[in-house]
């Protein structure tokens, strides 16, 4: 894919609005962008299965993987005069929610503004302005006055997605987006990128990429999505969270623009270290820059492949600075070099080499 059909994607990826199954948006567009990279299919999940136009059912199976879903929240309740109750869907800080717009579902599919509302400062007693609200004192405002209101005209119900309104930009000179929900659109920008990419390539493994849901909310997707593949080797593409604003130079393990983050380590997964190897060996003979990281938290859908049959598991991350909130940013540069180190990888394998892992 060239430079500007990969912008564009990436830019389309991180507007399109999709929290944990409600991801049909991102679903869409995935398939219609993998429409001619082998074949293609759906399940009741939302997990997306596309399979490597010249698989023969004869050789070890790479699964590719990578999520749909972004955190946002949804309808809890609506008080009587129209402000909505909510509860967060994936992992937010609540020092990043107060007074952000954000677009809430109505019942017929339609995209309604509202915003996350906060009491004035005039109304403020002095402890309230020094302290974060709380989770429960928070709630959004579409501009209605009454429950009627919310449900009558507006045609909001109870379980309405709500995801951050904001809309993706490019920087052509810095080489930087700045956008939503690059956890994970990054890495289903990835996805579709390596299997239009390889789709007329001859291999030596049988690739099947699978689009897996709801890993905002427990890798809910993958755990059936691995079921499905049932894979030898599996790759998982990733938005991680970038350290370089908060970490000293020392730690710094997932910085922007110094290429993709290999996890070696974190809360659910240990990376099959000889698979690791393979893949930081390529890098560096193929002059890819990567980083290395051992996290004391975080977790992804690598633990639950790794788990089933223990097929060697990778992560290749793109750095997102500010994760999980609404406004991130991420390098193109590190995109580039993440696909380039996947279609390495893919082509450097075979049965023989599996083995050795």
């Amino acid at each position: 894919m060239d430079k500007e059909k990969s912008i564009q994607l990436i830019k389309d990826l991180s507007n399109v609005r999709g929290i944990s199954s409600f991801e049909d948006e991102v679903t869409a567009l995935f398939k219609d962008t993998v429409k001619d990279a082998g074949i293609v299919s759906e399940d009741h999940m939302r997990n997306i299965f596309v399979k490597h136009p010249a698989n023969d059912g004869k050789r070890p199976v790479v699964e590719l993987d990578a999520h749909s879903d972004e955190v946002g929240f949804m309808i809890r309740a609506i008080k009587p005069n129209g402000q909505m109750m909510f509860v967060n869907v994936g992992g937010w800080a609540t020092v990043t929610i107060p007074a952000q717009k954000v677009k809430v579902r109505n019942r017929d599919g339609e995209w309604i503004s509202g915003i996350v509302s906060s009491t004035p400062p005039h109304f403020m007693t002095a402890e309230e302005k020094t302290r974060l609200p709380k989770p429960e004192e928070l709630s959004i405002d579409v501009g209605a006055s009454s429950a009627d209101e919310i449900i009558d005209i507006y045609g909001i119900e109870v379980g309405a997605p709500v995801v951050p309104d904001v809309t993706c930009e490019y920087n052509d000179k810095t080489g930087l987006f700045l956008g939503k929900a690059f956890d994970n659109r990054i890495g289903t920008a990835l996805l579709a990128s390596t299997m239009n990419d390889l789709a007329s390539e001859k291999l030596d493994v049988d690739i099947i990429a699978g689009l897996s849901s709801q890993e905002e909310v427990g890798d809910r997707g993958a755990e059936v999505v691995v079921r499905k593949i049932k894979p030898d080797l599996a790759i998982v593409f990733e938005g991680a969270p970038a350290d370089d604003t908060v970490m000293p130079n020392y730690l710094i393990q997932s910085g922007l623009r110094k290429g993709p983050m290999l996890r070696d380590f974190d809360s659910t997964i240990v990376t099959n270290p000889h698979f690791q190897r393979f893949a930081l060996d390529i890098a560096t003979k193929n002059n890819i820059p990567v980083q290395r990281s051992v996290r004391t938290g975080g977790g992804q859908d690598g633990a639950i492949i790794n788990r089933y049959n223990g097929a060697p598991t990778i992560v290749i991350s793109v750095p997102v600075r500010y994760a999980h909130t609404p406004y991130c940013f991420i390098a193109f540069e590190d995109y580039q070099n993440a696909l380039a180190l996947a279609k390495k990888i893919i082509k450097a394998l075979n049965a023989d080499v599996l083995e050795k892992f």
